[in-house]
C-alpha cells in the first residue's frame, strides 16, 4: 500500500496539517486578546467563513476536469495565502476578507483529500487509508501545538500566522507532483452531481455540520472566554487531542472497514452526544478540556460518510459527490453558526451544546439506515 503516490499525498497532508496546525492553536487567543474579539462576532466570523463552502458544489463544476492534483495545488496556495496574511490584519473588515480568501481554499481542498487518498486504494482498504491519513495530519498538529507552546512566549502571534502559511504553501508544491489520472477519465467526469442514490449521505452530511459547527467555533474559545486558558494551555490541550488522534485514527478507519458504518457511525454519534451533554452540565475545566480531547477524537469518524459514498459510487462519480456533500454540510455550518451567535449572549452556551446533543442524536437513525450493497443507479 506504501506506494510513492501515498508517501506523496501523506507529505502533502502533514504540511498542510502542520501549517492548519499552528494556526488552529492561536486562533481563538488572537481573535480574543490580539483583535478584542467577543464570543458573538467569533461565532459570525465562523459563519461568514463557511460561506465558500455553501458554493464549493458550483466552484468545483467549474474545475471538475481539471487534474485533481492540480486543483489540489490550487487550493491550498490559496489557503496558505489566506491564514498567513492573518498577521497584517488590524480591524474586522480586513480579517473578514483574509478568512474567506482562505476558506475557499479550504473547501476546495477540503474532498479532494479524501478523493485523492481513496483514489490511490482499493475501496477495501479505503478507511485504513484515510484513517492513516487523518492519524499523520494529527501528528502533523501536534508539530504545529509544539512549535506554539516552545515559541508562543517568544514570539507575537502574527509570526505563527506567516509560518503556517508557508507549510501549507509548501504542501501545495508536493501535492502537484502526484499523477494526474487520480479518479479517472477527467473528460467523462460529471461537473455537478446530486442523486437519489445518495441521498443519506446528503442527509448525514447535512447533521454533521451543524455540530461540527457549534463545537468547533466555540469549544475551545470557552475554555479561552470563561476559563482564561492562555495560548500556550490551548496548544498543550490540543497536543494531547493530536496524540490520541494520532494513535487512534488507523485503528478507527481499519474498524469502519471491518465493521461497516453503520454500526460505527451510530456508536460515534451517540457518544458525541453524551460529550456535548457533559459540556453542557459540567463546569470543571480540566474535565471539559478531556470532553474537548474525546469529540476531537470522535470526530475522526466523519471518514465513515466518506468511505459510505466510496463503497456505492459508480465510476467517476465519487469527486462529484464528495463536494456537493461540502456544499450541503455547509448549508447548516453557515445557518447554525448565525444562529449560535445571535443567541449565545442570551442563552448561554451550554444550551448551545444541548442542541447540538439533540441534533446529534436526531442522525442516529439514519446511520442506521446505512447499507453498501451495490444497487442499480
Amino acid at each position: 500500500m506504501w506506494t510513492r503516490d501515498i508517501v506523496l499525498l501523506l507529505v502533502t497532508v502533514f504540511f498542510a496539517r502542520f501549517g492548519q496546525g499552528i494556526q488552529q492553536g492561536v486562533n481563538t487567543n488572537f481573535f480574543v486578546d490580539d483583535m478584542g474579539l467577543g464570543g458573538d462576532q467569533v461565532l459570525w466570523l465562523a459563519g461568514i467563513r463557511e460561506i465558500p463552502g455553501l458554493s464549493l458544489m458550483f466552484m468545483a463544476a467549474l474545475l471538475m476536469r481539471v487534474p485533481q492534483a492540480y486543483r489540489a495545488s490550487m487550493a491550498l496556495l490559496l489557503m496558505g495565502i489566506g491564514y498567513g496574511c492573518y498577521a497584517v490584519v488590524h480591524s474586522y473588515g480586513a480579517l473578514l476578507a483574509m478568512v474567506l480568501i482562505g476558506s475557499v481554499g479550504f473547501h476546495n481542498w477540503l474532498p479532494l483529500q479524501s478523493s485523492l487518498g481513496m483514489g490511490l486504494v482499493s475501496r477495501e482498504n479505503s478507511g485504513r487509508v484515510l484513517g492513516r491519513i487523518d492519524s499523520i495530519g494529527s501528528l502533523a498538529s501536534i508539530a504545529g501545538m509544539l512549535l506554539i507552546v516552545l515559541l508562543s512566549e517568544r514570539l507575537s502571534l502574527r509570526i505563527f500566522f506567516v509560518i503556517g502559511g508557508a507549510l501549507i504553501a509548501a504542501a501545495a508544491v508536493t501535492v502537484s507532483k502526484l499523477p494526474k489520472n487520480i479518479g479517472g477519465d477527467l473528460r467523462n467526469t460529471p461537473r455537478l452531481i446530486l442523486k437519489k442514490r445518495y441521498w443519506l449521505y446528503y442527509v448525514l452530511t447535512l447533521f454533521e455540520g451543524s455540530r461540527t459547527q457549534i463545537f468547533h467555533t466555540f469549544g475551545a474559545w470557552v475554555l479561552v472566554n470563561h476559563y482564561g486558558l492562555n495560548a500556550r494551555m490551548i496548544s498543550a490541550i490540543l497536543i494531547v487531542s493530536g496524540l490520541f488522534n494520532f494513535l487512534t485514527a488507523p485503528r478507527m478507519g481499519a474498524w469502519i472497514d471491518r465493521f461497516g458504518e453503520r454500526k460505527v457511525l451510530a456508536t460515534s454519534y451517540v457518544a458525541l452526544a453524551l460529550c456535548f451533554a457533559g459540556y453542557a452540565t459540567i463546569h470543571n475545566v480540566w474535565f471539559l478540556a478531556g470532553l474537548f480531547i474525546l469529540i476531537r477524537m470522535l470526530v475522526l469518524f466523519r471518514i465513515g460518510l466518506h468511505t459510505y459514498v466510496n463503497r456505492i459510487a459508480l465510476p467517476g462519480e465519487l469527486s462529484p459527490t464528495l463536494t456537493a456533500g461540502v456544499s450541503i454540510n455547509h448549508i447548516t455550518s453557515v445557518g447554525i453558526s448565525m444562529i449560535a451567535g445571535t443567541l449565545l449572549q442570551v442563552v448561554g452556551y451550554e444550551k448551545l451544546c444541548w442542541g447540538a446533543a439533540v441534533i446529534i442524536l436526531c442522525s442516529v437513525p439514519f446511520a442506521l439506515a446505512i447499507r453498501t450493497q451495490k444497487t442499480a443507479a
